[in-house]
């Protein structure tokens, strides 16, 4: 793809463009982790020696680094949808911190630096426009020239020279265009559909189907005015976000000369000794090595699942449950590289912290769809949950938190994955433990579940999912008494096909039964339905799964982000009223082949539900509103696309596990 240093000769070629398009996947990759790296670098609050007003600053200056690595993720999922509808096997790897001369231009340098006025001088050198006369950050600058490209035609693709992250995407673009007018839209867009990522599989904005010329130039398009701005300017651009963020340190600075909003994490961290030192810290410290250790397998991990998502034709649960472990990874690095950043390097170093590597694996590219792939990642989970149970030694709540995470994501790979092997799922809905044998007590309260012994049924009710939907105390006022001191479960007072009927009639799932006269016991529905309430939950309806456990086959989870009893609704949507269509427009609704089955849904953290099984979403009055196999559902109460998530929960700060 033409551009400066490169011949005007040279021919427009797929293998061109697919070259180009992997410095572009790398170029959004490790601007990614750059920011990642100094927003991990800042402290937190006032424990760590930053006055009230310095907290409040450099806490929105961690929001702004963090939003804009999404933002740069999202970029790059657009770039791997593009080289995947060229036919090519987006590049998911990427080489080492520091890069080395000729892997970019001269004038990009790119390294992992913890957040400092240099740093922020670096960053916004790198979003900058073009014809801005900002200068790079001290320390940035590589100061020897060089010139890549050639006015040869070399049949060889080799890199090409630009000034601005801009003027790549421009040189991309007309490269695609010369190449769409050399061979036909048809022809140039070969590639499959199918396995690029969408919104239905993670939840990116960049993440749109490019199916034609049109598509793909907006994608670039977008990635150009989101980082420089547009060019009448553009408020929301990183360009301006980082010149903001300087003009507020500056001021800060100004205030208190002694200001220091972070830690002094490492340059360029490694975890082996470097067969070239310079620029590089090479960690001593054992619980740093270990710390880092993890969060960099982690890295890894989620490397392998993302380009095994693009080796999956969608719709596919499979490709689902890489992209939402992949992210649930990026999720449990965080307390790990914030962890790291405030652990000393080592003697050698005793003048700075450690810091997280982003150790690149040597390949990255997808394995092979199947059994062995499936097999790989519940064992590599497994090790991560080791890893990290062993470091809550510590006692570190950042620690504590990638633990509980990793051994949360253990558990979802393999149940997950043995699910995507045909291995059969478990169908009863949990109940109490069993009464020993030889004469029952009346009750008993186990986990939170009481049970009520009865001759012919024995009656289950779980207080935490209970939403007051009343059909118990109404339909059965002899059965459920209600606000009665003593016991109030009589299973016997009532026929027990009218019990069976009103424990199917609640909608949470708190009523649930057990029969003893030999028929059987409440079977999944013929249809997966969540049913959505106006101003209130999703009533789901079907075999679930909660976070890979079942939990029977009624349940009504919160949607207003209110909750305390998260994910379950525990009526907190009339307490801060709430306010949300139980009718929403009717959208895809085609047919699905089936119907019923496992449906799982996994509460992401800080996030949406993420659902995937064959579902039929309703209106509160049965309208259909979607058929999907896998879907990203709000729960913060936020999105503008309700029922399906809009990314408002990362805008609004929407915390829950």
């Amino acid at each position: 793809m033409n551009d400066s240093g490169s011949s005007a000769k040279a021919p427009i070629t797929r293998e061109r463009a697919l070259h180009a398009l992997y410095e572009a996947a790398e170029l959004e990759h490790n601007l990614m982790c750059t920011y990642l790296y100094a927003a991990f670098s800042l402290k937190d609050g006032e424990a760590e020696g930053l006055a009230a007003y310095e907290a409040a600053a450099v806490s929105r200056w961690r929001k702004v680094l963090i939003r804009v690595a999404v933002e740069e993720m999202q970029h790059l999922a657009a770039v791997w949808n593009i080289t995947s509808a060229l036919g090519g096997a987006p590049r998911i790897g990427r080489t080492n911190f520091p890069l080395d001369p000729g892997m970019l231009p001269a004038g990009i340098v790119v390294k992992l630096a913890p957040f400092s006025p240099e740093t922020l001088q670096h960053f916004v050198f790198l979003e900058r426009p073009r014809g801005s006369a900002e200068v790079d950050g001290e320390g940035f600058v590589y100061e020897r020239n060089y010139v890549r490209g050639s006015d040869y035609a070399y049949l060889t693709p080799m890199g090409i020279n630009y000034d601005t992250v801009g003027d790549f995407y421009v040189a991309l673009s007309n490269g695609l265009k010369s190449m769409v007018a050399q061979y036909g839209e048809a022809v140039t867009f070969a590639g499959d559909p199918a396995l690029q990522l969408s919104q239905n599989e993670i939840n990116m904005a960049g993440c749109k189907p490019v199916i034609c010329v049109k598509t793909a130039l907006a994608a670039f398009d977008a990635i150009v005015v989101q980082g420089e701005g547009a060019p009448a300017d553009s408020a929301d651009s990183h360009y301006q976000k980082f010149l903001g963020v300087r003009e507020e340190y500056r001021a800060l600075m100004a205030k208190n000369p002694n200001f220091s909003p972070a830690f002094p994490a490492a340059t360029n961290p490694v975890l082996r000794r470097p067969p070239r030192p310079e620029g590089r810290v090479w960690l001593e410290n054992l619980e740093a090595i270990a710390v880092v250790d993890l969060a960099n397998a982690s890295y890894g991990l989620m490397l392998r699942l993302l380009a095994y998502a693009y080796a999956l034709p969608a719709p596919s649960a499979e490709k689902s449950l890489s992209t939402d472990l992949a992210i649930g990874l990026m999720q449990a690095m965080v307390p790990l590289a914030e962890r790291a950043a405030r652990l000393p390097a080592g003697p050698s170093n005793p003048q700075c912290h450690g810091g997280v590597s982003f150790t690149a694996l040597r390949d990255a590219a997808a394995l092979s769809p199947g059994r062995g792939a499936r097999r790989f990642f519940v064992e590599r989970f497994t090790q991560l949950a080791e890893a990290a149970e062993a470091l809550r030694a510590c006692g570190d709540q950042r620690a504590l938190t990638a633990a509980d995470l990793l051994g949360k994501l253990a558990k979802r790979a393999a149940r997950g994955f043995d699910l995507a092997t045909g291995a059969p799922a478990a169908t009863a809905p949990p109940a109490a433990t069993a009464a020993l044998a030889g004469a029952a007590p009346a009750s008993a309260a186990v986990n939170g579940i009481e049970t009520a012994y009865g001759e012919k049924l024995d009656l289950l009710f779980e207080t935490k999912r209970c939403i007051h939907a009343r059909f118990c105390v109404t339909g059965a006022p002899d059965v459920f008494l209600a606000n009665t001191p003593g016991e109030w479960l009589h299973p016997d007072a009532m026929e027990v096909e009218s019990v069976v009927e009103i424990a199917h009639a609640c909608p949470s799932g708190a009523v649930q039964y057990r029969r003893k006269d030999g028929v059987h016991n409440e079977t999944a529905p013929p249809v997966n339905l969540a049913s959505i309430r106006e101003s209130g939950p999703y009533a789901f309806r079907g075999q679930l799964e909660l976070d890979g456990e079942p939990i029977g086959f009624r349940a009504t989870l919160c949607r207003c982000g209110a909750s305390r009893n998260k994910p379950f609704c525990d009526s907190s949507h009339h307490e801060v009223g709430f306010s949300a269509t139980g009718e929403p427009a009717t959208g895809k609704a085609d047919a699905l082949a089936v119907r019923n089955g496992v449906l799982a849904i996994d509460p992401q953290l800080n996030g949406p539900l993420s659902v995937r099984g064959n579902l039929e979403i309703t209106s509160g009055t049965g309208r259909i509103v979607s058929r999907v196999t896998t879907a990203k559902l709000c729960r913060c109460g936020g999105s503008a696309t309700k029922p399906f998530c809009d990314g408002t929960h990362a805008r609004i700060g929407f915390k829950s596990t």
